[in-house]
This record gives structure tokens, C-alpha cells and sequence, in this order.
């Protein structure tokens, strides 16, 4: 399972440009593997992810804007959707993928277990 990252590396948006990094260095810190698909070189990537955000994930106007986060074909979610699942420690379970042991993730999830 590879984790993707859509995001524009020509964005001339400061806080969009400050999300993909926030994204992308929490995902190497974590050793986590991902793709980083960018949809201002490649277009197919950017119909690709288009088509792939989920109309209730959609903004009321435009397209969805990067970053947009994937696991494969399976849609995780966008940055406010990333950043609320880092705040709750569950990353992992936002991206589809299992906690490594002893991450302050895993102890979250067998405590929950044991109750």
C-alpha cells in the first residue's frame, strides 16, 4: 500500500504550499513511504485526483486543492481531515495503515481495546 500525496509544487498559495510540507515532512519523520503526485506538471494526476475526492469531501465551489491524501485508490482525506487525525494521535488509522508498536498510536488503540 503506497500513500499518496497530490500536491502542486507551483501553488501560489503560501498556506497550500505550508500544508504539503506539513504533510510531507510528518510522513518522513514517521518513516512513513509515500508518492508525491503533483498536479501542476502532470494533468493526469490532477483528473485523476479530481475525480477521486469524494463529492461529500468536495468543496461548495471549485475543485478540491491540495494536498489531497490517498491510500492507493482509497481516499484518506485533505489537510483539516490530516491535521485532526494527528491532533487525536491516529495518523495511522487516517491513512488506513497499523500502528507501529509502541507508537503513542498503538498504546491509544489497546488501551481503548482493554476497556
Amino acid at each position: 500500500m503506497v500513500i499518496k500525496v497530490y500536491i502542486a509544487t507551483s501553488s501560489g498559495s503560501t498556506s497550500i504550499k505550508k500544508q504539503q510540507q506539513d504533510v510531507m515532512g510528518f510522513l518522513a519523520a514517521n518513516k512513513i513511504e509515500f508518492e508525491e503526485c503533483d498536479i501542476a506538471a502532470n494533468e493526469e494526476n490532477r483528473k485523476w485526483m479530481r475525480e477521486n475526492v469524494p463529492e461529500d469531501s468536495r468543496p461548495a465551489t471549485g475543485n478540491p486543492l491540495p494536498p489531497q491524501i490517498f491510500n492507493e485508490e482509497r481516499y484518506c482525506g485533505n489537510y483539516q481531515a490530516f491535521f485532526d487525525a494527528r491532533e487525536d494521535n491516529a495518523v495511522y488509522a487516517f491513512l488506513g495503515l497499523t500502528a507501529p508498536p509502541g507508537s503513542k498510536e498503538a498504546e491509544a488503540q489497546a488501551k481503548k481495546e482493554q476497556q
